[in-house]
């Protein structure tokens, strides 16, 4: 073989392993990607058209309290922050004491902050049907949401949502629908 022979067939397979390294690296749709997808496609896309950037483990069918509060924690920690979070939640949210009345009054006076945005990321991420769980530590409380269908009230997008809540106490569940005050914040009706 003569050298020129020899440098072009070089040059062709370090040519087709360059092409071939790239498109073997990539995994297939079906297959977990642990992490790549998260550097190529860089957020979730929420209900509310909202983009997060973490799904605390909704997709996956429970929410990270622990997540949340050092997220939510870390945004919100001053003016400019809580500025920021209007305008670019980091965490969906559900709005007020609502929220509580309607898994029923014992448990649900016991929602605080970290379970509200469970609850409203639960609406934002949640495929319909999807069961997301989370337990809050302090209260002992444990909590099932199962987002619903998605609604439109004059304008508006709505979720209907099936919440169970449980403590020590007893067991409460109720159906309810939530609509959203802005992108990324849910009210539940009444």
């Amino acid at each position: 073989m003569t050298s020129s022979r020899s440098a072009a067939l070089t040059a062709a397979l370090a040519l087709f392993a360059a092409w071939s390294a790239g498109a073997l690296a990539d995994p297939p749709p079906h297959a977990p990607a642990h992490g790549w997808r998260k550097k190529h496609d860089p957020y979730y896309l929420g209900y509310s058209g909202v983009r997060y950037e973490q799904d605390f483990g909704i997709v996956s069918g429970r929410c990270n309290r622990e997540e949340i509060a050092t997220v939510v924690g870390g945004a919100v920690g001053g003016y400019l922050g809580s500025r920021i979070a209007e305008e670019h939640p980091v965490v969906g949210t559900v709005l007020g004491t609502v929220a509580g009345a309607v898994i029923g009054k014992r448990i649900g006076r016991e929602l605080d902050e970290r379970d509200r945005h469970c609850f409203g990321h639960a609406l934002e991420l949640g495929e319909i049907g999807q069961r997301i769980l989370w337990t809050n530590e302090s209260t002992g409380a444990r909590y099932e949401l199962v987002p619903g269908a998605v609604l439109e009230r004059q304008g508006v997008t709505c979720r209907e949502f099936t919440m169970t809540a449980a403590d020590a106490r007893g067991r409460s569940s109720s159906k309810g629908r939530a609509c959203q005050v802005r992108p990324g914040v849910w009210e539940v009706a009444r």
